[in-house]
């Protein structure tokens, strides 16, 4: 004979069955159906209350929230979310507190909650976080212009089917973004008027932090190109990324999954009418983003120009006086003591000194900077 079910229902009309037949006490009852006596007196005033019905159970949602987020608030988190479809609850809510200071806004969890419930908010795949790595290059970062970065997002065809190259430009301490522009290569010819109209907007910063890649660097000696060639005579110093650790540049490298975010999905029928997208993500970035790391404050209100105004002419490297000067030939090799001695071609036509520091060994500079050692009798310098 099969088991019978019964429900939690079937148990209550029962237990109030048993109740009225007068043949228990409370007591007895409640033992028998394994309850206690206040809940058997609550299930026996419910039913003389409200009959059968009385007995279903009840939700147990509260009648009020205090904490429940006004229409106003909530119309106009969604309002800005559509504006921004690309920002998060605390940029919102740091965005709205500004506009109405007056209001009384929720957690982040709860505006969260209110986009997902909208349909404004899209899944995401999990990122693979890569294990740490060496730190880069120390610098220290303590003001506006201390360190730039710069770098190439990654290149995308547009609707006409040309290749789009956007090189960016960023303050390292403020995040500011100082340039952004589609080009249609990586080449030298292109990228340097770039890096020019940003240092006459902007001035000088003490250095500039790239990966190892054309034109920021090179396979030649200390990895020079013509563009940190350039730099240097500038006052500016290159620095590298160790090779395969775009980490080591992470705050830029979050900026462009932002830029790609915004400006590239889909991309633009032209690269025209892809700067102008560059163009306002900027405007927005600089001056409307809040920013984390700066306090949800945007990079606008902390980035101030350089004091450090470009020249727009530069003299030939100067040496001190018991250093022995050498102009580069045209295929990058000094003649220094009757022996011809290759460093780079990025430095043809460039001043280098070299100075004696031991019996026959020499220290070879391109300004500020060392190339190298030389020692008597080679024609190679090492590292």
């Amino acid at each position: 004979m099969p088991w019978k079910e019964t429900s939690t229902m079937d148990e209550r009309v029962r237990f109030i069955g048993d109740l009225e037949s007068c043949l228990y006490t409370m007591t007895e009852l409640c033992e028998r159906y394994g309850i206690s006596r206040k809940t058997g007196y609550k299930w026996a005033e419910r039913y003389v209350a409200e009959g059968v019905d009385g007995l279903k159970e009840r939700s147990r949602a509260p009648k009020r929230c205090p904490h429940r987020m006004a229409k106003r608030i909530a119309r106009a988190l969604v309002e800005l979310r559509m504006r921004y479809p690309h920002w998060g609850p605390r940029k919102l809510l740091t965005v709205l507190g500004r506009r109405q200071p007056d209001w009384s806004l929720p957690a982040a969890s709860t505006v969260g909650a209110l986009l997902k419930r909208q349909g404004l908010v899209q899944a995401r795949r999990r990122r693979h976080r890569p294990s740490p790595a060496a730190a880069a290059p120390r610098w220290r970062v303590g003001a506006p212009n201390d360190l730039w970065t710069s770098d190439f997002k990654g290149q995308f065809l547009t609707g006409d089917h040309r290749y789009c190259y956007p090189l960016t430009i960023a303050d390292r301490y403020s995040r500011y973004l100082l340039g952004c522009e589609s080009l249609p290569s990586t080449r030298l010819c292109e990228v340097r008027p770039v890096f020019e109209r940003v240092f006459r907007d902007q001035g000088l910063p003490s250095a500039i932090l790239t990966d190892n890649g054309s034109p920021f660097a090179s396979q030649a000696i200390c990895r020079l190109s013509r563009l940190s060639v350039w730099w240097i005579k500038l006052g500016i110093q290159p620095l590298l990324i160790q090779p395969g650790h775009p980490e080591q540049n992470g705050s830029h490298e979050r900026m462009h999954r932002t830029l790609k975010a915004h400006t590239a999905r889909p991309p633009a029928a032209s690269l025209q009418a892809q700067q102008k997208r560059f163009v306002a993500f900027r405007q927005e970035f600089n001056q409307e983003r809040p920013h984390e790391a700066l306090g949800q404050r945007p990079p606008g209100e902390l980035y101030r120009a350089s004091r450090r105004p470009y020249p727009e002419r530069l003299e030939a490297m100067e040496y001190p006086g018991h250093y022995e000067a050498r102009s580069v030939r045209s295929d990058g090799s000094i003649k220094f003591h009757g022996q011809m001695i290759f460093l780079s071609q990025a430095l043809q036509s460039e001043r280098v000194g070299l100075v004696e520091i031991d019996d026959g060994i020499w220290s070879v500079y391109f300004g500020p900077m060392l190339l190298g050692r030389l020692e008597h009798g080679s024609a190679q310098i090492v590292g």
